[in-house]
């Protein structure tokens, strides 16, 4: 079990940024959910575009269903237009009978079936409508559900050298953000696709069928909409995406300066703050004017250009009637259609824009889907239900990068029991040795050996199920405590879970807290003191019953009384079992069985804690660098 802090990241473009008392960030920024930019393009568009078609194979039948009522849905629509104007023609010939004194007058009773006969195209077009949008809706909550079910498994599948080289925040852009940009596009986009293509296709059969000249007028003005949009579009853009940039340096600095304040007063770093914030403000203004300036325009420009079509069309259509070669409804008709053929074209703009995003989305998801996965245990892996917590590393070779070496031949034997202890400075392998044996990673050259078995000849999860860790840095999970105590093991019952507690020393605090064991916890816990969270993950461990321990400094970040019961509770936890302590206060580790110094990735001194000291080494040389003011020479 790897219990982990929540990695935090600073905002390296802040120049305060180092007066925060944080994890260092990661060696280069992730992007959190809402980070992909407007016109983010992908690299293999095609590519990207065939493996999300992928996705919707399963689903090409109902696919098709969709497509033709999205298309049925809009022609029956086309014709309305057309035949409302027959009603607007009968009503005006009407109108001209009562003016010449004809008694027949208004045919009510023939505009009444001519309006019946658009409100049944109408309700025929709204039903397929209606239809297509649920068959659609469903097929993108399944896709939508595949899609996350198969990155939730490959998160599971992934080595831990992909979370050391990916920030914590692309992994959640790729799960939420990407998906859900994909899911939008799917939800709406396939369907407005057809629909625009057959909006526009009808109509201007529609237009061509009253009147070619003035169809020939009145799509004069499309180009010159969409060259206006173009040139709109291109100057904003840019304005957009430094708008963006700059509002998530905003709240990069926010945060950091809120979630730092105390350091940025105890430093009198509120003047330099504030400057850097305006600084920030200032620019954020200035795109932020500029993009909703330009974007604010596109609308009264459009109608200007479109206006003009419709006059020109009107004197035109005017004329025509006169001659009586058009009628009013004719004229009404066209104008409708005129105006509903350039709504998609504009989408259609819009849809290659977002078809863009959405393969950049997709992209984004399917490299994460492409990574190379852990190597799988194989068929014949043990299964051991107990081991006595033997340990052997065997000429163990291992390194981050190939030919990067941090452990090199390295050789140890620990058997039943004893507890050893691991100390040298940062870098020197430390954490490392530890994580070859939870096989987090996999050595390059030796073998470690738990009861003379080859690690890699046991399930993961067998293995792991051998071994606890108790870290420096704690996780909590939102629940209860009872809950993140089960952790531990899950089939526990409610007295096996106090009982873990109590001999973690965590069982008087808990009773005190609101709620007890059924107190939730927060997402971060921190309605827990520090100590209160090393003691819970001890009593999860505990409840583990582990076979072989591992256990980092616990006791670095809280006070002395706390410190003492979580020093008796780890003493306690490590009876009867294989214990390795990563120290980092060397003297806590006083009691050790064996102190393993560790400097380059190998075992420069080893021993007792009495006879390290006497050698005078490097042991020595750490140790009094630590308690020079408190310790005499041996």
């Amino acid at each position: 079990m790897n219990h982990q802090q929540k990695p935090t990241t600073t905002n390296t473009n802040n120049p305060y940024a180092n007066t925060q008392a944080k994890v260092a960030p990661p060696t280069h920024r992730g992007r959190g959910p809402g980070s992909m930019m407007p016109g983010e393009k992908a690299r293999n568009f095609k590519g990207s575009m065939k493996q999300l078609i992928g996705y919707l194979g399963p689903h090409r039948w109902l696919i098709l269903m969709m497509l033709l009522m999205a298309a049925g849905g809009t022609v029956f629509s086309i014709f309305g237009p057309r035949t409302l104007g027959q009603a607007t023609t009968e009503l005006y010939a009407g109108v001209l009978r009562m003016v010449q004194g004809n008694p027949l007058g208004i045919d009510l009773a023939k505009i009444g079936a001519i309006l019946a006969r658009v409100l049944l195209l109408y309700a025929i077009s709204s039903l397929l409508g209606l239809l297509q949008g649920l068959i659609m809706s469903k097929i993108s909550a399944e896709i939508t559900y595949k899609m996350r079910k198969d990155i939730s498994e490959k998160l599971e599948k992934l080595p831990l050298g992909y979370f050391d080289r990916v920030s914590q925040g692309d992994v959640l852009s790729r799960v939420t953000n990407d998906v859900d940009v994909i899911s939008t596009t799917l939800n709406q986009s396939l369907s407005e696709i057809i629909t625009s293509l057959t909006r526009i296709i009808g109509v201007l059969v529609m237009m061509l069928s009253i009147n070619l000249l003035m169809t020939l007028i009145g799509l004069v003005m499309v180009p010159l909409v969409m060259l206006v949009v173009r040139l709109i579009v291109g100057k904003s853009q840019g304005h957009f995406r430094r708008q963006q940039e700059y509002l998530g340096r905003i709240n990069g600095h926010v945060e950091e300066m809120y979630g730092a304040h105390l350091v940025v007063k105890a430093y009198n770093g509120e003047q330099g703050s504030v400057a850097h914030f305006e600084s920030l403000n200032e620019t954020l203004f200035t795109s932020a004017w500029l993009a909703q300036f330009l974007s604010n325009m596109m609308m009264p420009v459009t109608r200007f250009f479109s206006n003009l079509g419709y006059i020109a069309v009107a004197i035109l259509g005017g004329y025509l009637t006169t001659q009586n070669r058009l009628t009013i409804g004719d004229i009404q008709a066209f104008i409708q259609y005129l105006r509903s053929f350039q709504q998609p074209l504009m989408q259609i703009a819009n849809i290659a824009n977002v078809l863009q995003q959405t393969a950049a989305a997709a992209e984004r998801v399917f490299e994460f889907l492409n990574e190379d996965e852990m190597e799988p245990d194989s068929a014949e892996a043990l299964t051991l239900e107990k081991v006595r917590g033997r340990v052997e590393f065997r000429n163990v070779w291992f390194g981050y990068h190939p030919n990067e070496y941090v452990i090199q031949d390295f050789s140890l034997v620990v058997e039943p029991g004893q507890k050893i202890a691991i100390v040298g400075p940062t870098g020197a392998g430390k954490t490392t040795l530890v994580n070859l044996l939870m096989r987090f990673y996999d050595i390059q050259r030796g073998e470690i050996l738990i009861d003379d078995i080859n690690i890699k000849d046991m399930t993961r999860e067998n293995l792991r199920s051998h071994l606890a860790m108790v870290l420096q840095h704690t996780w909590l999970f939102n629940g209860t405590i009872r809950e993140n105590i089960r952790y531990g093991r899950q089939d526990a019952s409610d007295e096996e879970v106090v009982r873990a507690a109590d001999m973690a020393y965590a069982d008087h605090f808990i009773r005190t807290l609101p709620g007890g064991y059924d107190m939730v916890l927060n997402e971060d816990a921190t309605n827990v003191s520090a100590g209160q969270k090393q003691l819970l993950t001890i009593a999860r461990a505990v409840l583990a019953d582990p076979s072989i321990l591992i256990l980092d400094e616990a006791t670095s970040s809280v006070d002395t009384r706390t410190e003492v019961l979580i020093q008796k509770a780890m003493d306690k936890l490590m009876v009867g079992r294989t214990s390795f302590v990563i120290a980092h206060r060397l003297s806590t580790i006083r009691n050790a069985d064996r102190i393993l110094v560790l400097r380059g990735g190998n075992i420069v001194e080893q021993g007792s804690h009495e006879e390290l000291l006497a050698r005078k080494g490097f042991y020595h040389e750490l140790y009094h660098s630590q308690f020079l003011q408190a310790t005499e020479e041996p």
